[in-house]
């Protein structure tokens, strides 16, 4: 039935295609040619659903190889720019190829515009396309062969055999009728309709009203063909013999070996060619005019034709040879361009920022120094758009010297004025330097006290000083030392070079430097104010001032509590002597930043100790299980000790599970940062123990109320299984986690949840999710959704709306994962796709951080954050089977796993997994009771489970020699890297795990 429906269909569109054929034929004979050609294109356009349709005709003398856009249909000209003149022997383009080969072409509209390359005019040949356009193109036959092409512009389908024989058919109906009007132009004062462009007549007369034309030479026959403006710009009949030697006869005399030595150069390079020259007019008149063309090649690489244009230079050439005397020796630079931004005049002046005259006439102006310089050459066409006068000021690039450059447009141009202004912005500047700096140097000084006393740090206190003093004194070095253990440290620098920071640093601070033992001991400043002062004084460290690149000093004590802490280097690059003022206050300022400095290394001890004791107690980084990939930030309160009580931890189980913890201790300091060990340590326990996550949030309940009346903390613990997909999470009293669906969708499991660990009684609430592969699990303390501005609910709904911004959902989104049927791999296979998520989650972490806590903002509870990705267990990767009550057991189980190993190419498996399946079904027999089940997990390592109903945990006894067994479970344990037993709702799991060699991994 639906081949007969198709059948139908296509004959129906046949029948309207030759209805519509006849129609046209019917109508176009009370039409002129155009108004039939357009509405035949109409007809292909309809036909094929397309946007716009053309029709292209080769205008040119025979043998011509341009195409030209006669006809459009569809869409406005400005769109089809590209499309008004293409070459023939430009393959790619789909009219060109239905013309070169004869027959109908279908292709991207992209490669199209892409080659059609720019127009002679400068301007872009892309038109605004849909990017998934197609042309579909016939060829126009004529008596010689083909002369021009029909196209549409369709959508990015092919199209069907009905359309293309459509599409043809109206090709051969448009032969037919244009084979009656092909008079050609020298039969009538006006030339066939499509050997004009779309704009028709009116085209033609702009052209001649600008006095340009536009003229083809065949380089091999000789023959010279110009049009119709041509022709009326430099007075020939149209009765003309259409020879080179015709045109060489209006050359002016003295012009013609430079014209003639410009023609040969073109064929000789294969390059473009250009001449401004003098004609002589059949009627006695003399004008200047100006020709541009193109060579074009055959297929060895040799000249065939030379296709150009001509336009009238007389008036502008007057204009320039008028006034050109006058300013070729003004003392400001000038110079002149056309509208084509080529240099027509300069000066002499211009010729030493530009290039001399006889190199540069005649070229861009953008080739020279001017294109270098930054906004120019938008500047000048700005002003030349908008017709107004514009001046700014420059720095040329040749000489390095500022110019005010003023722009006039004039009507075939731009002209500009550039004056030498670089001596009076130096005056200006040095002026303004000179307010500027006396300005901020009273400011600074003012704000120096300040901003010491919000220093918390050395290194900050170093800053202030290298912000707050070296400016206002024109200072140029800074040296701090911290005096510790009867040494100077170097605790901070500016400006100074590293060999000689090396010199300085651990230098003994009572002997064996003398100058900062003297500053030291007698506790008053050195003013040194050249370096042969300082040899002078020094002459046992002559070499420091060469070592330092300084040349004056300023060396002061530090003095805190009437002990010496340490000294301060202010130094200059040049001499400077320093007056009785500028000594009075640095010696006051070193006050200050001595108490600056000394409240400093205090906070800098107790914060260094806070530091070591949190990465002591937090993750020193997360394990990587193939289940998830993780990725974490914590983030310190920005006041107190920077240390609290919220942690994390990723704790992989057995069957390739994972647990994801997250939890806060109420408070701030040591005791709630020692609590939050306690409990990490606990959850780690409990985790090994593979308890359900409501009793081991009951279990921390205990250890949290032991600790007394006034200890809370928050819990959220979570088991992801990548075999079932399935997420069990408690949560005791935390935020809610954030899951992010592969699709970008963002959810917030609605579940109340129970009371804050040590504040309630159990039992606790699990929640199951089924989640699908690639989602992501975001965990959180209340630190980064809730603050004094802010509700803990409002700051999850703004944590939703950055995880679903354009930014969130590209860094939310799933990376490629192995094939289902592929195991996760360790190694070089699968690192790249792991770095590469855990990169993105790690950016992921960053746009929440930056979104929710921007760094100007201060915090008074410390954050932690934990986003997992969820890694599910392709089917392909599981086998499981139910073995029967018997010792028959145990050889069914041996043969599942040889099949099974033999079918995932782990045969070098085979031997050892047969045994320690053996083993566990034979305890299963001997020890417990059914049903019984065995399964094969494939992954980064195989597992191997057997699952029974007795709750009968198996324990490892030590057999004596002469015992019969015990001795099943030692074996399991030597032959396995890791073994176990997990209690499940049945009963209970014993399980296996031995790594996967590398070489048995399947392609």
């Amino acid at each position: 039935m639906e081949q007969r429906r198709g059948t139908d269909t296509a004959e129906r569109s046949r029948s309207w295609g030759d209805e519509r054929l006849s129609l046209l034929s019917a109508v176009g004979a009370a039409l002129t040619d155009r108004e039939v050609m357009r509405h035949a294109l109409d007809q292909a356009v309809s036909e094929l659903g397309g946007i716009a349709g053309l029709v292209h005709w080769s205008c040119g003398p025979a043998g011509s190889r341009q195409l030209r856009l006669v006809l459009a249909s569809g869409l406005p000209l400005p769109v089809l720019r590209a499309w008004e003149e293409i070459r023939q022997d430009v393959a790619p383009l789909a009219p060109a190829r239905a013309v070169r080969d004869g027959r109908f072409v279908w292709i991207p509209a992209a490669a199209t515009e892409a080659l059609a390359g720019p127009r002679e005019d400068g301007r872009p040949s892309s038109g605004i396309l849909p990017a998934a356009t197609t042309v579909a193109s016939v060829p126009l036959i004529g008596p010689d062969g083909p002369v021009g092409a029909l196209s549409v512009l369709t959508g990015p389908w092919e199209p069907t055999g009905e359309q293309t024989a459509f599409l043809q058919a109206v090709g051969h109906w448009a032969e037919r009728r244009l084979a009656r009007s092909a008079a050609g132009p020298d039969e009538g004062d006006e030339p066939p309709w499509w050997q004009q462009r779309p704009g028709g007549p009116v085209l033609r007369q702009s052209l001649e009203a600008a006095k340009a034309g536009s003229w083809e030479w065949g380089v091999r026959t000789g023959e010279m063909r110009w049009d119709r403006a041509g022709l009326t710009l430099l007075g020939i009949p149209d009765s003309y013999e259409r020879r080179i030697e015709s045109w060489i006869d209006l050359i002016h005399p003295e012009d013609v070996p430079r014209v003639m030595a410009a023609t040969e150069k073109s064929l000789r390079e294969r390059s473009d060619y250009e001449a401004e020259y003098r004609v002589r007019r059949p009627d006695g008149t003399t004008g200047w005019v100006q020709s541009r063309a193109h060579l074009e090649l055959d297929e060895h690489g040799e000249p065939v034709r030379m296709v150009g244009k001509v336009w009238d230079t007389t008036e502008s050439r007057m204009a320039r040879e008028s006034v050109g005397q006058a300013l070729r020796y003004m003392s400001d630079a000038f110079f002149a361009v056309n509208r084509e931004w080529r240099i027509t005049f300069l000066n002499v002046e211009a010729e030493r920022l530009i290039g001399p005259a006889g190199q540069v006439l005649g070229r861009p102006l953008w080739e020279g120094p001017a294109g270098d310089v930054p906004e120019l050459e938008e500047r000048c066409r700005r002003a030349a758009a908008g017709g107004r006068p514009a001046g700014f000021d420059i720095r040329w690039p040749t000489d390095g010297r500022w110019y005010h450059i003023r722009l006039v447009s004039v009507p075939d141009g731009l002209t500009a004025y550039l004056t030498d202004v670089t001596d009076r912005r130096t005056r200006a500047a040095r002026r303004a330097e000179a307010e500027r700096a006396g300005a901020e140097q009273a400011a600074r000084i003012s704000e120096l006290s300040n901003a010491l006393a919000d220093a918390v740090t050395t290194r900050d206190v170093v800053d202030v000083v290298a912000a707050h003093i070296l400016p206002p004194f024109g200072a140029s070095g800074l040296l701090m030392l911290s005096l510790e253990g009867g040494r100077l440290n170097v605790v901070g620098s500016v400006g100074y070079p590293l060999p000689f920071l090396r010199r300085i640093d651990g230098v003994p601070a009572f002997e064996g430097y003398r100058l900062l033992n003297e500053v030291l001991g007698a506790r008053r400043p050195y003013f040194i104010p050249s370096a042969e002062e300082y040899e002078r004084l020094f002459p046992d460290l002559a070499g420091n001032p060469a070592i330092a690149h300084k040349n004056a000093w300023a060396v002061l004590p530090l003095t805190a509590s009437g002990n010496a802490i340490g000294t301060c280097s202010i130094s200059f690059d040049e001499p400077r002597r320093f007056s009785a003022d500028e000594r009075t206050l640095l010696t006051a300022l070193s006050g200050m930043v001595a108490q600056a400095l000394a409240r400093a290394r205090l906070y800098d001890t107790e914060h260094a100790r806070a530091q070591a004791l949190q990465r002591g107690l937090l993750p020193r980084a997360l394990p990587t299980p193939a289940a998830v990939t993780s990725t974490v930030r914590y983030l310190p309160a920005s006041s107190g000790t920077d240390i609290g009580g919220d942690w994390y931890d990723v704790i992989p189980l057995s069957a390739e599970r994972v647990a994801l913890v997250i939890g806060d201790v109420m408070g701030h300091g040591l005791a709630e940062a020692a609590t939050m060990g306690r409990l990490r340590t606990a959850v780690h326990t409990l985790a090994n123990l593979e308890l359900p996550p409501d009793e081991v949030l009951a279990h921390l309940n205990e250890v949290v109320s032991d600790l007394g009346d006034d200890s809370y903390a928050t819990c959220l613990y979570a088991v992801y299984d990548p075999v079932s997909g399935v997420c069990s999470l408690a949560r005791a009293g935390h935020p809610p986690p954030l899951v992010v669906r592969p699709d970008g969708g963002v959810e917030c499991p609605d579940s109340v949840p129970d009371p804050p660990l040590g504040a309630t009684e159990p039992p606790f609430t699990t929640v199951d999710l089924r989640l699908p592969d690639g989602s992501l699990l975001v965990l959180y303390t209340d630190g980064l959704v809730e603050s004094a501005t802010r509700d803990i609910d409002t700051g999850i709904a703004e944590c939703a709306q950055v995880l679903t911004s354009e930014r969130g959902r590209l860094l939310t989104s799933p990376p490629p994962r192995p094939h289902p049927d592929r195991p996760e791999q360790d190694g070089p296979e699968q690192d790249g796709p792991d770095r590469a998520d855990h990169e993105r989650l790690d950016r992921l972490c960053d746009l929440l951080v930056g979104a929710m806590l921007p760094a100007q903002q201060l915090t008074a509870d410390d954050t932690a954050l934990l986003i997992a990705r969820l890694h599910g267990l392709a089917p392909g990767n599981i086998a499981g089977w139910p073995l029967p009550e018997g010792p028959v057991a145990a050889g069914l189980a041996r043969a599942h796993v040889r099949e099974q190993l033999t079918a995932w190419g782990l045969q070098e498996l085979v031997a050892t997994t047969e045994l320690l399946a053996g083993e566990l079904v034979a305890n299963v027999v001997r020890h417990a009771r059914g049903p019984t089940r065995l399964r094969l997990i494939r992954s980064r390592s195989l597992l191997c489970e057997v699952s029974d109903a007795s709750p009968t945990t198996p324990r490892i006894r030590r057999a004596a020699e002469t015992d019969e067994g015990g001795r099943g479970l030692q074996l399991v344990s030597a032959l396995s890297q890791r073994w176990g037993t997990r209690y499940t709702a049945e009963g209970k799991c014993i399980w296996t795990e031995q790594p996967i060699p590398r070489t048995g991994t399947p392609s």
